[in-house]
């Protein structure tokens, strides 16, 4: 029998040939938002590792939507012509290649992971002013300003423009960013979100800008093509996003034509995360069974047996990898060999033709 790993997924038009799926990284390696050789070699080499789809790191849909100055774009054409090199590269190894768009919101301008500083970077030194929705910092970091109403209704004709543009670049997927505590987890979560408006209190009005943003991207994307948003579906703390809201929202993404939640935690606010293998996976299941939506899980998922055991368990319909995949840049192979399918002949995670020889015990 087939391992439900390397069954096929079809979501609307497209059929994904398994369910191990390449989540989003930063790279913080771009000029001017231009994706370069660095990411042609990172997303290429990864293209031939037997992904059912790859998803490129988050990509901001406006300059001051990047998490650092070094983040990706496609807020213009530069970046569409930069991105349509790796996607073709991409499709030539015959792989699925989405993107994630996204708005770090009070979590923008910031350094470099590896940088010897950290913290908000400073106007004068290539950084500027976030904002959010109420002006409360992200701790460590410079406070945001509070987005006008004004501002607020610019966002989804943002993330639709970007979106149109990530057609353009040639890609298969879009992936709305709405976890890990960028702007749109920001509206969602009442710990970061304080207005008095219809942007802010009960929880439909918290939603209300992701809706909107998903109804935007959902009017220039194309019917058969599929449509994602990551959440977080926890912020690990009291008084914080719950699950069980996170649920009703991922219902309501589906009634608005999402037709996958890349389920995650976290990111925020601080918060004491229970960190194990999988430790992500419980609220995948809750958003799968309360939500009837289908999801992904990630998260600590480093064996080809857990990965199955989460599949075969209904605790989701896909897994992401990203840690992991950066460790082994074939895993689903290495997965696919581990689990006893012959993948040197199968198309659920073909071998590229210059490395079959990998396929042969």
């Amino acid at each position: 029998m087939t391992p439900h790993l390397f069954e096929p997924l079809t979501l609307r038009g497209a059929t994904f040939a398994n369910r191990i799926w390449l989540a989003p990284m930063c790279q913080y390696s771009a000029v001017d938002g231009v994706p370069g050789d660095w990411h042609l070699v990172h997303l290429g080499g990864l293209a031939s590792g037997g992904f059912g789809l790859m998803l490129a790191e988050a990509t901001a849909v406006v300059p001051e939507g990047r998490i650092t100055p070094q983040d990706v774009g496609l807020w213009d054409d530069v970046q569409v012509d930069a991105w349509r090199r790796i996607t073709d590269f991409v499709h030539e190894r015959g792989t699925p290649i989405g993107v994630q768009l996204a708005h770090a919101g009070r979590k923008a301008a910031t350094y470099r992971p590896w940088s010897p500083t950290q913290g908000s970077v400073p106007v004068d030194d290539g950084g500027w002013v976030s904002v959010a929705p109420s002006a409360v910092a992200f701790p460590g970091l410079a406070a945001p300003t509070e987005l006008t109403r004004e501002q607020i209704a610019r966002v989804p004709g943002d993330f639709a423009a970007a979106a149109a543009r990530a057609l353009r670049a040639g890609f298969d997927v879009v992936e709305i960013h709405a976890a890990h505590g960028y702007l749109l987890h920001q509206f969602l979560s009442p710990l970061s979100n304080l207005r008095t408006d219809g942007y802010g209190g009960p929880l439909e009005n918290r939603a209300r800008l992701l809706l909107e943003v998903v109804d935007a991207v959902r009017a220039v994307w194309p019917d058969d093509r599929p449509l994602l948003t990551r959440i977080s579906a926890t912020d690990w703390t009291d008084g914080g996003l719950t699950v069980a809201e996170s649920t009703r929202v991922a219902a309501d993404l589906a009634a608005h034509g999402v037709d996958l939640v890349d389920v995650s935690t976290g990111g925020n606010v601080p918060a004491p995360i229970a960190f194990g293998p999988g430790y992500q996976v419980p609220a995948a299941r809750a958003v799968r069974t309360g939500a009837r939506v289908p999801v992904s899980a990630v998260g600590l998922i480093t064996s080809a047996e857990q990965a199955e055991q989460i599949l075969a368990a209904g605790d989701a319909d896909v897994v992401m990898m990203g840690r992991a995949a950066l460790r082994d840049p074939r895993w689903p192979l290495r997965a696919a060999h581990d689990l006893g399918l012959p993948v040197a002949t199968s198309g659920s995670a073909p071998w590229q033709p210059q490395y079959v020889r990998g396929a042969w015990h």
